[in-house]
């Protein structure tokens, strides 16, 4: 069985996982707002159904990725406050 201080340790490393993978995330992020920025001024002024759906799906991936991060942030919570009650 491992120690309490190993248990920490292991911990603490995910963690690390974890937070360089909130770095993509929000990269990721930034990439998307670019994109759909340049979408906007590229497609300006028309109407097509699918620039509309563009925009949408845009729109959802950044959603999708901003639930990720939040479910990141409650796993980081989760985590920490079992490593304090050890």
């Amino acid at each position: 069985m491992a120690s309490v201080a190993e248990v920490k340790a292991a911990v603490d490393a995910a963690l690390q996982q974890v937070s360089e993978g909130q770095q993509a995330i929000q990269a990721a992020r930034e990439k998307l707002g670019e994109a759909q920025q340049s979408l906007a001024a590229a497609l300006d002024g028309s109407g097509n159904d699918a620039v509309s759906t563009a925009h949408a799906s845009l729109s959802q991936a950044d959603q999708s990725l901003e639930d990720c991060l939040s479910a990141t942030l409650q796993a980081v919570d989760q985590a920490q406050t079992y490593t304090a009650q050890l």
